[in-house]
């Protein structure tokens, strides 16, 4: 139908997130010394259309820090449990997503290419603390105490990189140590 914007914007989407998730690997690969011209030929685009879409590199390197950490907060919310009915819910996501849950959210802590090269770009750093902050207000919220807190996220964290480059870490030992800190949130105590 002649004027429908379907189309277009269906276009218009699939190009930004073909540019956002080639810039996000070729970071996570290859740092910050990563052209352009070779986000937009792994993209799919040309650095024309790239840069149509995302004018200057800033913009670029902004857009993908902040889809990167939106995207990682999506994808442990799928890990939510609406039915469990004490403290906890949401730590025990982030536990379930990043010890072997999801390969997506295990990977968000693989991207140390990607934090290192971003880090220094104008917004980066403000967008990365204001979802630090979300993550804090979600877990204070969630009733367990901040002790608890401490000890379980930052050992998902802890788990969730070293998978990538510690052999040792197996399928089984990540559903061991899940069954560990989801253990230590049924405890509610410091």
């Amino acid at each position: 139908m002649p004027g429908d914007p379907t189309p277009h914007t269906r276009n218009t989407e699939r190009t930004r997130r073909a540019v956002l998730d080639a810039t996000a690997r070729a970071l996570a690969t290859h740092g910050g010394g990563v052209t352009l011209v070779s986000i937009a030929e792994e993209a799919g685009v040309s650095k024309g259309g790239l840069l149509h879409h995302y004018p200057t590199r800033n913009v670029l390197l902004l857009a993908v820090a902040t889809d990167v950490l939106e995207r990682f907060r999506a994808e442990v919310m799928r890990f939510l449990d609406l039915s469990e009915n004490h403290p906890g819910k949401v730590l025990r996501a982030y536990v379930r997503a990043l010890c072997g849950g999801s390969a997506e959210a295990m990977n968000f802590f693989a991207y140390s290419g990607l934090w290192n090269s971003v880090h220094m770009v104008p917004g980066v750093t403000e967008a990365a603390q204001a979802d630090a902050e979300q993550w804090a207000d979600a877990f204070a919220q969630d009733g367990l105490h901040p002790d608890c807190v401490l000890i379980v996220q930052y050992a998902a964290e802890g788990m969730a990189a070293a998978a990538h480059y510690d052999p040792s870490i197996t399928a089984d030992r990540l559903a061991h140590a899940r069954e560990l800190l989801i253990a230590l949130t049924n405890r509610n105590a410091p």
